[in-house]
């Protein structure tokens, strides 16, 4: 019996008896590891198929959304002036991982960062582009990218550095190899002497720009503004290799997740679900009022905003959720939920605004 694992296939299993141990012998391109065979509990081998699921679906979902981004604005004129629009978007995306982080204290880090990783940003290339463009066609997705810029900065990076920050998070381990217990936040000493601190913020530095320069999505973003400043037209060829990945981005996004997501298994998985819920629904309606009645655009580009303020959990939220906390499945659960409740209240808001 085998299942393939990041180009190895697992082979050679046997069940002890007392113990229920499995033995593994990897080998790879027909070649057999002569190494020993290692005891793996059951239980362990679920976890490593889903790290191995979990960079599959990392690497496709950004590389798909990167397409989507490109062809957006390769068939779409995007004005410079609604750059705007990429401000607001930012501020939405940012201030809820602030709130939620005063209003946790008195909670333990690792549910301090689940809300915080899921409490903010906005699913919109997968979810929040089909809508608007069914609602109002093909042109109302240039506003809606506008949008995504500014969240894109949070989503793709931002909310995963911040939590990190906030909650003392070493980047690269999740916290249970971090033996996070009940405090609020991890273990930390902050540096004294002078040296101490200019390494402690090289390092900062280090991370912040390796998690956003290593964001695909962002990346991406970042050179399409460069290209809309300096009025440079984007070939139409380009345009054409990427439609597929553009039509194929919100489905294949949407089935990565499922791969990842499961029930919840305990009632405090119950609760951390609904508390990401409590959360998400007000900021998302008062964001949407906000765009509404406040914001200084037209009423179609406002009708967008509001569309996109309602957006569910972003995909992305779902990969940090992983690393952070080796839990992508309650996350990829939490998208499902907040997807369901997003569509009925942008039909809802859609219906009421009359545009």
């Amino acid at each position: 019996m085998g299942h393939s694992i990041a180009g190895l296939s697992l082979c050679a299993m046997s069940l002890c008896e007392s113990r229920r141990e499995v033995y593994v012998r990897h080998s790879y391109a027909g070649w057999s590891v002569a190494d020993h065979p290692r005891r793996l509990s059951v239980q362990a081998v679920r976890p490593v198929r889903a790290e191995g699921l979990s960079r599959a679906a990392n690497r496709g979902i950004q590389h798909r959304a990167a397409g989507a981004i490109v062809y957006s604005f390769a068939t779409n004129p995007h004005d410079i002036s609604l750059l705007l629009i990429s401000v607001f978007a930012f501020l939405f995306a940012f201030i809820p991982v602030v709130f939620i982080f005063l209003a946790t204290r008195k909670r333990n880090v690792t549910d301090r960062a689940f809300l915080m990783l899921n409490g903010a940003g906005f699913n919109l290339g997968c979810f929040s582009f089909p809508v608007v463009q069914s609602f109002w066609g093909a042109g109302a997705v240039v506003p809606a990218a506008m949008f995504d810029i500014g969240n894109c900065v949070m989503v793709a990076a931002g909310t995963n550095v911040l939590t990190q920050q906030l909650l003392h998070i070493q980047p690269g381990k999740t916290l249970a190899e971090q033996h996070a217990g009940s405090a609020p936040t991890l273990p930390y000493e902050k540096p004294k002497d002078r040296d101490a601190k200019r390494l402690a913020h090289r390092a900062l530095l280090r991370t912040i720009g390796k998690s956003f320069f290593g964001s695909v999505p962002f990346d991406t973003y970042l050179l399409m503004i460069v290209l809309t400043v300096a009025n440079v037209k984007i070939p139409d060829w380009i345009a054409s290799i990427t439609q597929p990945l553009s039509g194929a981005n919100a489905l294949v996004s949407m089935l990565m997740v499922g791969m990842l997501m499961d029930l919840p298994q305990s009632k405090h998985d119950v609760k951390e679900v609904m508390a990401v819920i409590a959360w998400r629904i007000p900021f998302s309606v008062a964001f949407a009022l906000i765009a509404w009645f406040l914001l200084p655009f037209s009423a179609s580009i406002r009708a967008v905003m509001v569309i996109c303020a309602l957006a569910p959990i972003a995909i992305f939220s779902t990969l940090f959720t992983d690393k952070v906390l080796g839990n992508a499945k309650l996350a990829g659960f939490s998208l499902a939920i907040t997807a369901m409740i997003s569509l009925v209240m942008m039909a809802v808001a859609h219906a009421l605004m009359g545009v």
